[in-house]
């Protein structure tokens, strides 16, 4: 696949990849359609399934969103592409505060946060300004929020909400902020092909989690943090890891890497996003919540803006920063 990719026109890649992803996802779609008319005599058992393909749809939902949102990127000029995911880091970050205790002397700093540090970690993206784009949020806006809070003159849990609202701005912004990042990489040869770099990241890490949740669901094993996370075990993210990266060393052909390289800075991304995701579950955890949408029901727990894109948050910019750093782009 590697070779074959490689000769392909980048117009004969495009086409390839559009066939073979949503080609992949029609199939999946329509296998799990004809299983969810399979009916039991027995109601336990007919219940049991039912779960099943309710839990399989709401995987299969999150992957047709990742993919169509990507596509749409895609087709879109820089500055749709930029609003686009700055909209996405928009309603993560409100669906994260909303969920979150909050006083009114948090009010200057969540203006500051909606209306100052996401339109401007967007700017830096879209003018290249890498450099102060990896530390604006790390450094500068670190030490600007609590500044924020203290002229607010509440010392009511200062410490707990500057930190909440911290975590949701380098989760929600900062993370999201380094998928179009990967589009501006200048590669040597690599003219215009970036947008495959935010195909190759969102498919390996998305097969990652799928296998990884198909593999606790339906090869269970005790758990590794029950507290946390009743699906979490090194079996089922050994499965999920070996999975992920081996798909991305069969993409290489679509990326600047060979095989060897798609295969480790997949291994690097896919782990990014697994434990970035158990951490956004201790996170609920914490706030007595199921999904970041609120008290809803869901099978999976997964049914908010933020549950669909927690692990690409995490494994973009460790894979970001890893490419840049590899090949001192």
């Amino acid at each position: 696949m590697y070779q074959t990719l490689k000769h392909l026109s980048a117009s004969q890649q495009v086409g390839a990849m559009f066939v073979l992803v949503f080609g992949l996802l029609l199939l999946a779609s329509l296998m799990l359609f004809l299983l969810s008319m399979r009916e039991h005599d027995d109601v336990q058992a007919q219940q049991s399934h039912r779960d099943r393909i309710n839990d399989l749809s709401q995987l299969l939902r999150t992957s047709w969103a990742l993919i169509f949102v990507f596509w749409v990127a895609w087709l879109a000029g820089d500055i749709t592409r930029l609003v686009l995911f700055a909209l996405g880091s928009f309603f993560a970050l409100r669906e994260f505060l909303t969920l979150s205790p909050t006083r009114q002397g948090d009010h200057r700093s969540l203006v500051l946060a909606f209306f100052g540090v996401m339109p401007f970690q967007y700017y830096l993206v879209g003018t290249e300004h890498f450099n102060l784009f990896t530390v604006f949020i790390p450094v500068y806006v670190f030490l600007a929020l609590p500044v924020a809070s203290a002229l607010a003159n509440d010392p009511v849990r200062f410490l707990e909400r500057n930190a909440k609202l911290q975590w949701g701005i380098m989760v929600c912004i900062y993370g999201m902020s380094h998928v179009p990042a990967l589009m501006l990489l200048d590669f040597p040869r690599y003219d215009k092909q970036n947008a495959f770099l935010v195909l190759f990241l969102v498919l390996v890490v998305q097969t990652c989690m799928v296998t990884q949740h198909l593999m606790a669901r339906y090869r269970p094993r005790p758990p590794l943090a029950a507290n946390i996370s009743q699906s979490f075990n090194w079996h089922s993210w050994s499965w999920g890891m070996a999975a992920g990266s081996l798909l991305g060393a069969l993409l290489a052909g679509i990326t600047p890497f060979v095989p060897g390289q798609a295969f480790a800075l997949s291994f690097i991304a896919c782990a990014a996003g697994s434990f970035g995701h158990l951490v956004m579950k201790a996170i609920k955890r914490d706030r007595g919540i199921p999904i970041w949408r609120g008290q809803g029901k869901s099978v999976t727990g997964a049914g908010g803006m933020l549950d669909r894109i927690d692990s690409l948050c995490f494994a973009a910019p460790v894979f970001f920063h890893s490419v840049r750093w590899y090949f001192g782009l």
